[in-house]
């Protein structure tokens, strides 16, 4: 049985895409589990520039893989991210924005809240 989902402010974890489906567990959400090693988290709205540094960093969100199921990432997909992903294209000057109420608290190991909230498209 997995905890109650909560997002980086403490309240419930809202889903972050359904149209491309995302999460570690497919179900639109960016839950986490202890099977998720990447821990796929943040809820991010993909720019041309990310993915391109995204690709440049050897994983390829923007090229189709049928055999997968994945249709391939455009900017303005919402996804859920690896939080040291989101990280590290925060220090390249390449993070994308995100959604805060669909960012999983889970985040916070990797990532602080300040800098989530420089990149909130929901920030209060």
């Amino acid at each position: 049985m997995m905890e109650p989902s909560l997002n980086v402010l403490g309240e419930a974890l809202e889903p972050c895409s359904a149209e491309p489906v995302t999460g570690f567990f497919r179900n639109g959400c960016c839950d986490t589990g202890p099977q998720d090693m990447g821990l796929h988290t943040v809820c991010a709205v993909m720019t041309a520039e990310f993915l391109a540094l995204s690709k440049y960093l050897g994983n390829d969100l923007s090229t189709p893989q049928p055999q997968y199921g994945f249709a391939g990432l455009r900017p303005g997909d919402q996804w859920c991210l690896c939080a040291a992903r989101f990280l590290q294209a925060h220090e390249e000057g390449a993070a994308p924005q995100l959604r805060l109420k669909s960012t999983h608290r889970r985040t916070l190991d990797v990532v602080p809240l300040e800098v989530l909230r420089h990149y909130a498209l929901d920030a209060d």
